[in-house]
């Protein structure tokens, strides 16, 4: 309230310095209150200067008058409220009644959600003043020795051994050699430590394995995933006794036991709060004697590995009607460690996801008893479910989802560029032609972007955090960006990408998108209620503080507390509205940035967006309060440029992690300049969609006092994107790198990059065919093998030359040609049936 009364005086004393003669001495006035906004200097300080400049005012300035006494009234308000017994009593109680009034309700389930994980650049992105030595301080992520071995080794040897037509077509299944390689070589055990015998590998190793295996195999790079993320295994290491850690985790490790977790449910998806699962603490049978165990009663669908699995992690309400733990009834969702052949699971029987046959399928149990030791953890850690769930779903959805999306956009663009370079119309590369080029630089933009997302974040979860609200904004963002380049690239390959078969590079790839949009929180939600509705308390300065006060049980400290954030919040506000003003009206040009060269315009521009985001939510959740929750528009879109401001900040720091290589920098610009003019569109639709129009308009004059600024990557930068992989290079390398690309029959990723790198001494000879050969009448063939015939014969081309260019040219046309089929090899044995067991109908009723 106080700089409310500051930011009044600010606005009469300019209106008083632009029409009376004493206008120096008030510009001079109203410039250093300015600073001290901007600087956010405290409220004592503001109303030292204050009364300072009015004095000097009032000795050199205008005789006095009503409109001085009015100047004096201000100083004097600001002065008493200094005074803290009297601030509190006259302003922060009454505005902390109100304030609990506006506060939205928020169940158990949000509230273990809001407390999980850490902090980290997406709290410095919430100040409008990002400290940008914490991002730029955190160390380069790297491969140890020992994991550089295991990418180079096992996982490029597990590469060579998938057929992945085989896989999707003819089996439906990985083959036996592949699902023991997986096994022996610990590919299920990359989190758990070494001590039970996993690899214990870092976050960034975890990531780029996955990577790799996604340039190959969505259906083993899933496959693998799985126990490597939120799972038993994680939850074990996290939660387990020492008892289940010495039993479950060295038969994990091994591929003994192959886990799975069963969350989601036919009637409840991502709305924990209404799980119908549920668990009943009673005396049973077990083993031969009576124990107080847990009924359990479940029906689980997608669940990966449910399939092949012989130990099942199981999410489910847990209740105590008899009070045998001396408790409440509803204890809260717990997670219990189910063995397969416990009485009363059904199991085995799969979904069918989009013709990717990675193991998914249902998972139902009627009456199934076991004892309160399989609860994660023992009886301690019941009803501790679903904090155990959201802590370690801050880190594993960093990694799985974001490694294997950009795993499949480095595919798509290795494939791409090369393909684009050797397939040729109207006597070009189809890459050469403005439309193609300006979609394979985007494909290299939003690759580069998933890339530095992926690398820079796991890299910050090595170094000890636990970035919830990150790992939604990589989740969805990343998701979508693979989404995008997937389809770019089939958009280019034409008939060569929609014609399924062994030749086919891109189609199970293509199909396989929507799940990744799907799983882990569908893509819809995660952005309209999960990164800003969880950023906004999580990240925010002071909201957090203010409702904890709020809800304090002790009202004195409560207020206490209250009086401190709030006084603090309204400056944060004042200031990131002066700030945005200015930055605005600057084009942020004298914003100190932390580097020099070509890339400290966008540091200068993240600090502009970072001020009037962090000011139009200020504004947003004081006038709209709970109901803010409810507009998921305007949150999607304040959600949205929260994220584009740290996918550019990952896109800096991954430039400066790679040593800053000038080659590079055009790919930077791209995807800087990509997702500052997201962030301005995202903000500009948040002002023209906001229900107060007065308090839109505001809030646009201080956002946008020079309207729109920001444009898209041009023309001519897409041109320099697209020649960067339309040949072999270091940058391609670098941006594709670890694809599987080894030259070998059935690797079209190696085969591209072999005729790619013969592809300029070809159009060389091609072009001494078409100029002195077809032209002059010397060479009449219409196709390339005639023409290299007659070429040759001519003299045109040596007999070295023709060889050369029959090999070149038959390369390239065993990888544009695509499969056909016999009648008899497409399609099922007989008509396909749909079943529903009876064991599946018998519990479909029971949550009836």
């Amino acid at each position: 309230m106080s700089h409310f009364l500051v930011a009044l005086a600010l606005v009469a004393l300019t209106a008083w310095a632009l029409t009376l003669k004493g206008g120096v001495i008030g510009i001079v006035f109203v410039a250093a209150l300015l600073y001290l906004a901007y600087k956010r200097l405290s409220l004592l300080a503001y109303t030292t200067t204050f009364g300072v400049l009015l004095v000097a005012y009032s000795v050199i300035g205008e005789p006095a008058g009503l409109w001085k006494g009015f100047l004096w009234l201000l100083f004097a308000t600001l002065a008493l409220i200094n005074v803290v017994p009297l601030r509190q009593r006259l302003l922060t109680r009454p505005f902390m009644r109100i304030y609990r009034r506006m506060l939205p309700a928020m169940s158990s389930t949000e509230r273990e959600a809001l407390e999980a994980g850490t902090v980290w650049w997406d709290g410095e992105l919430f100040t409008g003043k990002p400290n940008w030595s914490k991002l730029l301080g955190a160390k380069t992520p790297v491969l140890t020795a020992e994991e550089q071995a295991f990418l180079d080794g096992p996982c490029e040897e597990l590469c060579r051994m998938v057929d992945d037509f085989d896989i999707t077509h003819r089996r439906g299944d990985m083959p036996p050699e592949v699902w023991d390689f997986l096994k022996r070589k610990g590919f299920f055990a990359m989190i758990i430590q070494k001590k039970y015998g996993g690899l214990e590998f870092s976050a960034y190793a975890h990531s780029c394995v996955l990577a790799k295996l996604s340039t190959r195999s969505a259906t083993v790079s899933s496959t693998v995933a799985v126990p490597n993320s939120l799972g038993p295994g994680e939850l074990l290491q996290h939660y387990g006794t020492e008892d289940q850690k010495n039993h479950y985790l060295p038969r994990l490790a091994c591929g003994e036991d192959i886990p799975c977790f069963a969350l989601t449910g036919p009637r409840a998806g991502s709305d924990a709060a209404s799980l119908p699962d549920f668990g009943i603490v009673c005396r049973g049978q077990w083993q031969g004697r009576e124990i107080i165990g847990l009924r359990l009663n479940f029906s689980k669908r997608y669940i990966t590995l449910a399939p092949v699995a012989t130990v099942i992690g199981l999410a489910f309400r847990m209740f105590d009607p008899d009070r045998l733990l001396g408790g409440k009834n509803d204890l809260g969702i717990s997670c219990a460690l189910i063995p397969r052949e416990t009485a009363g699971i059904t199991i085995g029987r799969r979904h069918f996801p989009l013709n990717v046959p990675f193991q998914n399928g249902p998972i139902q149990g009627r009456d199934v008893f076991v004892p309160l030791d399989f609860i994660i953890g023992g009886p301690a850690m019941a009803g501790q479910g679903w904090r155990m769930l959201v802590e370690q779903l801050s880190v594993g959805r960093c990694i799985s989802l974001p490694s294997s999306g950009t795993g499949g956009g480095k595919a798509a663009v290795f494939a791409t560029g090369a393909y684009a370079r050797i397939r040729r119309q109207f006597n070009m590369p189809i890459g050469k032609f403005e439309g193609i080029e300006s979609v394979i630089a985007r494909m290299v933009g939003l690759t580069y972007t998933m890339d530095a997302a992926r690398s820079v974040t796991a890299g910050a979860i090595d170094g000890g955090e636990k970035p919830s609200v990150p790992s939604a904004m990589l989740k969805y963002h990343v998701t979508e960006m693979s989404r995008q380049v997937a389809n770019d690239a089939m958009d280019v390959h034409g008939g060569k990408g929609i014609c399924l078969g062994p030749r086919n590079y891109l189609g199970r790839g293509y199909q396989v998108v929507p799940v990744a949009i799907t799983v882990e929180g569908a893509n819809i939600l995660t952005r309209s209620l999960i990164i800003f509705g969880q950023g906004a308390i999580r990240c925010h300065p002071y909201v957090l503080k203010e409702m904890e006060a709020a809800r304090n049980p002790d009202r004195v400290q409560g207020v206490r507390d209250f009086d401190d954030a709030l006084l603090g919040h309204v400056g944060f506000t004042l200031s990131n509205a002066v700030r945005s003003l200015i930055m605005a009206l600057t084009n942020a040009r004298f914003t100190a940035a932390p580097v020099d060269g070509p890339v400290a315009r966008y540091y200068q521009h993240i600090v502009r967006f970072s001020a009037s985001f962090a000011f139009a939510v200020d504004v947003a959740m004081l006038s709209l309060g709970g109901y803010l929750k409810k507009k998921e528009n305007l949150s999607s879109r304040l959600g949205d440029v929260l994220s584009c401001m740290y996918l550019a900040s990952m896109v800096l720091k991954h430039y400066e992690n790679q040593g800053r290589r000038p080659e590079d920098l055009p790919i930077v610009e791209w995807a800087c300049r990509n997702l500052l003019y997201k962030a301005q569109e995202q903000l500009h639709g948040f002002l023209r969609n906001f229900p107060n129009r007065f308090l839109g308009g505001v809030m646009r004059f201080l956002i946008f006092p020079r309207g729109l600024q920001y444009s898209a990557p041009d023309d001519r930068l897409g041109r320099t994107l697209a020649e960067l992989v339309l040949a072999p290079g270091a940058v391609r390398d670098r941006l594709c790198y670890p694809v599987y690309r080894r030259v070998e029959a059935g690797n079209a990723l190696g085969l591209l990059q072999e005729v790619l790198e013969m592809a300029e001494q070809a159009e060389t000879l091609e072009k001494r065919l078409r100029v002195e050969g077809v032209k002059t009448g010397r060479v009449t063939a219409l196709d390339l093998p005639g023409q290299i015939e007659e070429g040759e014969r001519t003299g045109l081309l040596s007999r070295d030359e023709a060889a050369w260019l029959r090999n070149y040219d038959r390369k390239v046309m065993d990888l544009i040609h695509v499969d056909d089929f016999a009648p008899h090899e497409l399609g099922t044995n007989g008509k396909p049936r749909l079943r529903v067991d009876a064991a599946v109908q018998e519990q479909n009723e029971l949550f009836v």
